[in-house]
Parts: C-alpha cells; structure tokens; sequence
C-alpha cells in the first residue's frame, strides 16, 4: 500500500489540493468528496488505526449545543416563505416610500434588513423580493439594473444581519462566542444596507429617470395603513425578542431560535395562515438544507481533523506567517484566499474548511477573531453576488420576469459588489465599526 508519508507535507499538501479539486470538477458534492479525501489520507498516512480519532472529532462538531440553532432558525426562514409576512411588510413600508424618488428601492432594502433579522437566510429572502418587489419597481418604471441589483444585494444582507446562519458556522468552526459574533455583525451590517440606500438616492438624484415618482394613486388610504401594520405588529415583536434576548444576555442563540420559532408560528396562527401542510412542508425544507449543512461539516470536520495530525495547519501557518512581516497583509491575503474560493466553493465547505486554519493565525497575529468573523462573512455575501456561481443571480432568476437574464443580472450586480467591497475596506481599515461594543 501506498505510504503518503513519503510526499513530506508540502507534497501532501498539493496532492490533497489536487485531488479535491479534480473530484469537484467530476460533480461530486462537496461533502462526499471532503470525505473521500479524508479516508484516503487517513488510512494512505497513518493506517486504520487512526480512523477513531478522526471520528471523534466529527462527533464533537455535530453535537454542539449551539448547532441547535441551525435548523431553529432555517425553519423560521422557511414558515416566512409560505406566510404572507413578507408580502404585507413589504406592502407596509410603502408608508417610509411615500412620493420621494427612489422610494421604492429604499423601500425594498428596509424590508431586506427586517426579514435577514427574522431568518438569516438568502435564499428564501432574494426570492420573495424578486416575486414583490422586482416587478414592482420594473411596472413603476425603474431602471432595470437597478432595480436587479436592489432586490439581489438587500437579499444578501441575511449574511451580515443576525441572526445569521453564516456567522453560526463561522462561530463554531473558531470556537467564538456567536452572540459577540451577532454584536459585532449589526453595525457592519446597517453600514452595507446604508450604502445601498445612498446609492440608489444619489443615482436618481443625478438621473430622474432611473426612478420616476409614483402616481399621486398609489397612496394609501389611512384604515389600509392602519390594517397593514396591525399584522405586522406580532412579526416585529419576533425580530425584537429574538436579538433582545441575545443582546441582553436572557437567552443564547439556541434558546432564541427556539423562540423565533414558536413566535413565527403563532404569527401565522394569528394572521389566520398556519396549517399543518405548511408546517410540514417547512420542515421538509429544513430537513433537507440542514441535511446539506451536516454532511458538509462532517465532511471537512473529517478532512481538517486528517490534515489536522498530518502536520498541515502548522505548514500553512508557517507560509502565512512567512509571507510579510506586516500582519495585516496577511489578513489581506487571506481575504484574498477566501474571495477566490467563494467564486467557486458553497460558504458553508469555505467556513468548515478554512476557518480552522486561519482563526488561529488572526488570533496570533494579534487580531480578533470576532472581527474576522464579520471580514469573513463581508467577504462571503460578496461571493454571494460574484461569478460565475454567485448563488444571488441564480436565486433571482428562477422568478425574474422573462427576458432577464444570467448575464444581465450579474452586469446590475457590479456596482453593489464594488458596495460590498468598499465596506468590507471600512471594516479592514477601523475595526471598531465591528468592535464598537468592546472596551
């Protein structure tokens, strides 16, 4: 039998490089093709014997208390796609709308920031936004790319606002505490959606035409205000139990799940839209986007565990750290790393596989891993919106009107990537905007 050994760990390195990317190329998922890796080193470096330990790791990622809240919260992500909570919020904020130019898109963003605080999911998010607002916008005469390119990044924001299942995977690959995560990621957050907001104003400031006003008939009557926020009084009081009780440390972020939960369901109950096929189809959903997350984690748990007693997180700190005597170069480039992965790579294989490597060294260098934390999910609701696989595009377009198309989605989303990218620089060059909270 082959001893890979004989390779040193430079050359294992490559070789498990290589092969992991020959085999996603076959369009093996990830999470079979990490495991494959890993049996094959395991058994190629040390032999049989070796396979226990690894398994032991996988065992203590997959039983962490706090992974609870995965599927807590992609449930919640799930009831709100089959209510009418979405489509009577965004309804409701045609009231901050108003007759102001460009209100609609503002609008759409507000709406972005209320449901990323409910769910913490995109996917769900950029959809409904593409079903309610897109069309919306396209009928009162927006500019098209404009119009796209709102809807896909405010959609994004369920990476930066908690509480979001990107941060929670990020926690529990650098063993961070997620409720400082969720601290840290608000104000970051709001500063990406107020980017977007002045943007768009600036735009139709400068060119009427990319929003005109709407007609004095599309006002509201004030009983149909009245009513519409009514409904919207239970859902809102979700959003502030949820945080509230994370921020003011009465629950952790499993214990909040739980609520979220029960509170999106008893708003469906008193909006008169709960059923049991809703439930079940909810759940059905969840079952099936957990299952993915899991076999994902036990998959790089696996592969870093290997790589892990092979030796190979010591080499790659010792190339990062070689690289500048300068540490925030080496944040830098491992943004860089990162950035290139998301082009290509799921978040959740990038955050399994990578963060247990580079956490250590940010904490090393000196920096804190909180504030990594919110550089790492910048930088994935950036590969959000990038191709060629930005999942954003691909969202937009199972809804979008006939005549969008791949290619015109991802051309609207260049200037909010270049948003995303200038916040992600802000956040680089003053991290108290992440680390405001701390003395």
């Amino acid at each position: 039998m082959l001893n890979l050994q004989d390779l040193g760990i430079g050359g294992g390195s490559l070789t498990m490089f290589a092969l992991l990317l020959g085999l996603l190329v076959t369009g093996m998922p990830l999470a079979f093709v990490t495991i494959l890796v890993a049996l094959i080193f395991a058994l190629g470096w040390f032999g049989p014997m070796v396979i226990p330990i690894v398994t032991t790791r996988i065992y203590s990622f997959i039983t962490q208390y706090v992974f609870v809240s995965v599927p807590m919260f992609v449930l919640m992500a799930s009831i709100l796609d089959r209510s009418g909570i979405a489509r009577d919020l965004f309804d409701a904020m045609k009231i901050i709308g108003g007759r102001v130019r460009g209100g609609v898109a503002v609008q759409t963003l507000v709406v972005s920031v209320i449901l990323a605080a409910m769910s913490g999911i995109i996917g769900g998010e950029i959809v409904l936004l593409g079903l309610l607002a897109l069309p919306q916008m396209l009928r009162l005469g927006y500019d098209r790319n404009m119009a796209i390119g709102v809807v896909c990044s405010g959609g994004a924001l369920g990476t930066m606002i908690p509480p979001s299942i990107v941060l929670i995977i990020y926690g529990l690959s650098a063993n961070v505490s997620i409720g400082d995560l969720f601290t840290a990621s608000f104000v970051p957050g709001l500063l990406l959606a107020s980017l977007y907001a002045a943007y768009v104003l600036i735009r139709v400031r400068l060119n009427p035409s990319l929003a005109p006003l709407p007609d004095e008939g599309d006002g509201m009557a004030a009983a149909d205000r009245w009513s519409l926020m009514k409904g919207l009084i239970m859902p809102l009081l979700v959003v502030v139990f949820v945080l509230g009780s994370i921020y003011g440390g009465i629950a952790s972020v499993t214990e909040a799940s739980a609520i979220g939960v029960a509170g999106v369901i008893l708003s469906t109950v008193l909006r008169g839209e709960f059923s049991w096929r809703m439930l079940w189809d909810s759940a059905l959903q969840t079952l099936s986007t957990c299952g993915m997350i899991v076999w994902i984690g036990i998959g790089a748990s696996a592969l870093i565990g290997v790589y892990n007693l092979m030796g190979g997180i010591r080499f790659i700190e010792g190339l990062l750290l070689n690289v500048s005597d300068t540490p925030i170069v080496i944040v830098l480039l491992m943004m860089l790393i990162l950035g290139v992965l998301g082009m290509f790579l799921d978040w959740v294989g990038i955050a399994l596989l990578c963060i247990p490597i580079f956490a250590p060294i940010v904490v090393k260098l000196g920096y804190d891993p909180v504030w990594f934390g919110v550089l790492f999910s910048m930088n994935m609701q950036v590969s959000f919106l990038s191709p060629p696989f930005g999942p954003a595009a691909f969202y937009l377009k199972s809804v979008a009107p006939p005549g969008i198309t791949l290619g015109i989605i991802f051309r609207s989303l260049v200037p909010f990537i270049g948003l995303q990218i200038l916040a992600l620089a802000l956040v680089l060059a003053f991290p108290w905007i992440a680390l405001w909270w701390k003395p």
